[in-house]
C-alpha cells in the first residue's frame, strides 16, 4: 500500500471509527465514562448505552453525511451544493450511506436545514446562521473535501464554508470548517507545526475581512476550555487537544473519554488522527469490526484512484 492510499483509507476509516466507537458513550459525563482500556464497539456489561437499539460498530449521522460528501465530490467533479442537498435528504429520508439504511442522531440544526431545502430553500440559504445554530454538524462531515480538493488553499476555505451553509450558515460554523480543513492539509503536506501552519494560512485569507478575523480570533482561536460537546469550536478545540495523543487509538480513547458528544468528537479527531497516522495504524479489531465497511472502503479507494 503506498502512502497516499494508507493515508486517504487511513483518514476515511479513521473518522467513521471514532464515530462507532463514540456512539455507545454519547451523552455521558466524563466520569461516567469507562476506564479507556475497557471503551469499545461494545461497552462493559452494565453500561447503560446511548442508542441502545444500535448494534456496535455503527458509524451514525456524522460519517453518513462525510460518506454523502465524498460520493458528491467524486461524482460531480467540484463542491455542488444542489447535488449535496440532494444526497443528505436522501440519507435522511431513506437511509442513503447509512448502516443497514437506518437513520438516527440527526442534528437538530441539520434537520431544520433538511426541512427548509424540502421547503424550497436554495441549499446555500438552507442553514439556519444565528449565533446559536453553531453546533458542530457541518464540521463533523467536512475532512473528504480536504482529501479531495486540488485547489488553491483560497479554494478549499470558499468550498470549506459553502458546505457549511447548506446546514450551518452561522460565520463561526464556516471558519471552523475551513480551518479543520487547513489543518488536514498542512498535515497531508507534512508541514510543522501543522495547526500553526494552518492558522496562519487562514489569518492571510480573511486578514480583509473584518466580521472573519473577529470570529477566528476572538471566538474560535480564544477558545480555551475542553468539554467533548457539540458546540462547532469546543469539537473543534477538543479534537486539537486529542491530537496530542501519539497514535490513532490513544486519540480517539482520549476524545471519547472527554464524554458528551462521544461520537462527533471521536469522528473528528479519528479522521485527522487516520490522516497523520494511516490505516495501518487504525487497530485491526476496530477496521474488522466497523459495520458495512465496505461502503467506507470502495468510496476511499474511489478517492485514492483520483488523487493517485
Amino acid at each position: 500500500m503506498d502512502n497516499i492510499e494508507n493515508r486517504v483509507l487511513g483518514a476515511i476509516m479513521g473518522l467513521c471509527v471514532g464515530d462507532a466507537l463514540g456512539v455507545p458513550y454519547e451523552f455521558h459525563a466524563p466520569d461516567e465514562i469507562p476506564r479507556k482500556v475497557d471503551i469499545d464497539y461494545a461497552p462493559p456489561v452494565g453500561f447503560v448505552r446511548a442508542h441502545a437499539s444500535v448494534p456496535p460498530g455503527t458509524w451514525s449521522d456524522d460519517s453518513a453525511q462525510a460518506l454523502c460528501l465524498l460520493a458528491s465530490l467524486l461524482h460531480c467533479g467540484e463542491f455542488d451544493a444542489a447535488d449535496f442537498a440532494a444526497r443528505l435528504l436522501n440519507w435522511r429520508d431513506n437511509g442513503y450511506m447509512a448502516v443497514n439504511e437506518i437513520v438516527f442522531d440527526i442534528g437538530i440544526t441539520t434537520s431544520r436545514a433538511l426541512n427548509n431545502i424540502r421547503s424550497g430553500a436554495p441549499p446555500l440559504d438552507a442553514g439556519p446562521s444565528a449565533e446559536s445554530d453553531n453546533g458542530n454538524g457541518s464540521l463533523m462531515r467536512v475532512l473528504p473535501l480536504a482529501l479531495w480538493h486540488n485547489g488553491s488553499d483560497d479554494e478549499l476555505v470558499r468550498d470549506a464554508r459553502l458546505q457549511s451553509c447548506v446546514t450551518h450558515g452561522h460565520l463561526r460554523s464556516q471558519l471552523c470548517c475551513a480551518l479543520y480543513c487547513l489543518w488536514a492539509r498542512k498535515i497531508w503536506q507534512d508541514a510543522q507545526p501543522p495547526w500553526d501552519q494552518a492558522v496562519g494560512t487562514l489569518r492571510a485569507i480573511v486578514a480583509d475581512d473584518g466580521a472573519a478575523r473577529h470570529e477566528l480570533d476572538s471566538e474560535i482561536l480564544a477558545y480555551d476550555d475542553i468539554f467533548g460537546s457539540g458546540y462547532v469550536v469546543d469539537c473543534l478545540m477538543s479534537a486539537r487537544w486529542a491530537m496530542q495523543q501519539q497514535t490513532y487509538e490513544y486519540v480517539v480513547l482520549a476524545a471519547i473519554a472527554l464524554g458528551n458528544d462521544t461520537d462527533t468528537t471521536a469522528c473528528v479527531a479519528g479522521g485527522i488522527a487516520g490522516l497523520r497516522g494511516g490505516l495501518s495504524e487504525i487497530p485491526a479489531r476496530w477496521r474488522d469490526g466497523l459495520r458495512s465497511r465496505e461502503i467506507v472502503e470502495d468510496l476511499a479507494k474511489e478517492l485514492v484512484a483520483e488523487r493517485s
